[in-house]
């Protein structure tokens, strides 16, 4: 059975009147990418820095690393890294003296230090900018060597606090090989991301938070399960073939302007054959064949907007 990074059972944050964490479960197996997701506002910095032990929490049972959170904290401390939403780079100085800056506040020798920060500089393509000034990198720069800071510990465990907002694609996706790169290490990362696409290709487990409570967690694809909405979408350059369609298929929805119709589906293997199918015994072809399955876009929309009622499975994670 594999073991747990983080496990929390009923986390709960208040300030003052306003509920943040309500009593949340979470479960993060080692080695892999969690993501939680939230609109802003949602608890997703909160439960950041309560697993961080830079906050303390109102109630839960919380282990991260293997630790009690409340009964041992500077053990969990030493076990993880954090990269947060604002980049701890020290501008003033160059990318290697940040690095070196680390390595003192971790209590390294002088020449590990060293050795550490030229290896993290090498892995993150900084090698010939480690002499420049931090101001003058770029925000993918920054972000990389923000991250190559947090490894100079070596943690087993990352809190990604939104790392790639404010990125160009490529810088993102640059970030993304690296993310990548630690868990292939062995390394667990607590993500989180405004980005649904980030979550999609990373996570192996997400969660969505809305008004402080899990309203579903699992892979991508099964939260995807979750949301009505799949369907193929046939359309004709004839007007008698499109007739002729939405005769023989039934339960469609026309769409008389464009000559299209659209079917309920899954976007199975299986439908789509039974669809063509029935097309083919009538003797007709569709001009153009689209489908159409819910995305993480509509599982967000859906979970978190208005009138969506958030519900958390619970699960025993210690």
């Amino acid at each position: 059975m594999t073991s747990l990074a983080i496990a929390a059972n009923g986390l709960r944050k208040s300030y003052g009147d306003k509920v943040v964490l309500d009593g949340i479960d979470l479960a993060v197996p080692e080695g892999t990418v969690f993501s939680l997701l939230g609109p802003n506002g949602a608890g997703k910095t909160t439960a950041v820095k309560i697993l961080s032990t830079l906050i303390t929490a109102d109630a839960g049972d919380l282990h991260v690393g293997g630790h009690d959170l409340g009964a041992d904290p500077q053990a969990v401390r030493a076990a993880i890294g954090v990269t947060g939403q604002f980049s701890a780079v020290d501008g003033l100085i160059t990318g290697e003296e940040n690095m070196f800056l680390m390595a003192d506040l971790h209590h390294l020798p002088k020449s590990e230090g060293r050795r550490v920060a030229a290896d993290l500089l090498e892995r993150f393509d900084l090698t010939e900018a480690a002499k420049k000034p931090a101001s003058t990198y770029s925000g993918g720069m920054k972000r990389r060597l923000d991250l190559a800071m947090t490894l100079v510990g070596d943690p087993r465990i990352i809190f990604l606090d939104e790392p790639t907002t404010g990125l160009d694609p490529r810088s993102r996706h640059n970030m993304w090989q690296i993310i990548r790169g630690l868990v292939s290490d062995g390394v667990t990362v607590f993500l989180t991301t405004q980005y649904l696409e980030e979550a999609d290709e990373l996570a192996d487990r997400i969660a969505v938070l809305s008004d402080g409570r899990i309203a579903a967690q699992g892979t991508a694809d099964e939260l995807k399960r979750l949301i009505p909405g799949g369907h193929v979408r046939l359309r004709f350059e004839d007007p008698r073939g499109y007739e002729a369609a939405a005769t023989a298929l039934r339960d469609v929805t026309r769409d008389d302007d464009a000559l299209a119709l659209q079917l309920p589906s899954d976007g199975s293997q299986r439908e789509l054959r039974a669809i063509l199918d029935r097309l083919d015994a009538a003797g007709i072809e569709a001009d153009e064949l689209t489908v159409h399955t819910p995305d993480l876009d509509d599982v967000f929309f859906a979970l978190t907007g208005p009138g969506s009622v958030p519900h958390q499975p619970k699960e025993n994670v210690r």
